[in-house]
């Protein structure tokens, strides 16, 4: 069964309990939460102060996406606000092995990201090492972008090589995932949708869930 992930960007903040409450009560899976330092990516987005807000109207898992130009500065200051999993990107740190394990020690799951020009093999060796592989299939920074269908074949190739060596790493795609393309994603190889406006914008939400959970490969 696939997962989906609201990602809080595409919420409306001026009613965000509500918007969180309501991601819940109609079986979402996760909260993608990402979190944007005008460096890393031309935006801003918000700390932790707000991941501890939704924290505390929330038992759904907390996925904070670091794209940040110095995302091991931050791990500790989400982790305390409630994450329940960080992720940073390759572009950062080539090597992130020490980075997943500092994580990991703080109690929290850890995730490897990847932007769509960034080829799969600069996170491959890595996996075994993350509990979760973020696929981006747009470039990070805005939400409300147009899906790159070119990184299909990356989530393939994750997909192949987790199931190969028999690890337990999740994969997410994040970026212009909806209705239309949903049922690709997943069939590449994806195991958790990360959708912000396709969510939020939802006429039904309740039905935009069952619909992904009825999903498979």
């Amino acid at each position: 069964m696939a997962k989906i992930a609201p990602s809080v960007l595409g919420a409306d903040f001026a009613h965000l309990a509500d918007e969180v409450s309501s991601a819940a009560s109609v079986g979402a899976d996760m909260l993608h939460l990402d979190i944007m330092d005008g460096h890393f990516v031309p935006n801003i987005s918000f700390g932790p102060a707000v991941v501890e807000a939704i924290s505390l109207e929330t038992d759904l898992f907390l996925d904070v996406h670091l794209m940040l130009s110095q995302p091991e500065k931050h791990v500790e200051p989400f982790v305390k606000a409630g994450a329940d999993a960080v992720t940073f990107h390759i572009e950062v740190h080539p090597h992130p092995v020490e980075y997943a394990r500092k994580i990991k020690a703080l109690g929290v799951r850890s995730g490897i990201s990847l932007n769509p020009d960034t080829p799969v093999e600069a996170v491959l060796p890595y996996l075994a090492d993350f509990d979760f592989l973020l696929v981006m299939s747009v470039f990070p920074g805005f939400g409300g972008q147009r899906f790159i269908d070119s990184v299909l074949p990356k989530i393939t190739a994750a997909r192949m090589a987790i199931d190969r060596s028999d690890l337990s790493t999740r994969i997410l795609v994040d970026g212009g995932v909806d209705t239309g393309n949903a049922s690709r994603v997943i069939s590449a190889g994806a195991d958790i949708l990360v959708m912000g406006t396709a969510f939020f914008r939802a006429p039904d939400r309740a039905a935009l869930v069952k619909m992904v959970h009825g999903l498979s490969r």
